[in-house]
């Protein structure tokens, strides 16, 4: 286990991403801007490295990853942001997004356990 927090809040306009096969989450601190649209996590840093072939948790729904994005350990670990794509790809075409394979998103709640292991 090289990450772990929970959801603390869901912004109104979160789920608006699911049709796009994505999920944005950020720590408490999201910019009002971003709040909206940001499943939002307690912001706690990652302990290694996050790399293809990794699993990527929400409570017992598992996703394999894919694909890492350059700054997403950065972005995760200074700010709780990550953006979350479930299309499988096998290349980063974005920085702060992390891809993982492709299967019905999961069912996200306040107290939603994330992981990365």
């Amino acid at each position: 286990m090289i990450f772990e927090t929970h959801v603390t809040n869901i912004g109104p306009e979160a789920e608006m991403f699911q049709a796009e096969k994505m999920l944005i989450f950020f720590g408490d601190e999201a910019p009002e801007t971003l709040a909206d649209y940001c499943y939002n996590i307690e912001l706690k840093a990652s302990t290694g490295d996050i790399l293809p072939g990794m699993t990527f948790g929400f409570n017992d729904q598992t996703y394999k990853i894919t694909a890492v994005g350059d700054v997403v350990k950065k972005n995760l670990d200074d700010l709780g942001h990550i953006t979350v794509r479930f299309d499988g790809a096998a290349e980063a075409e974005l920085p702060g997004t992390l891809y993982v394979e492709e299967k019905n998103l999961p069912d996200i709640q306040i107290g939603t356990k994330i992981s990365i292991y």
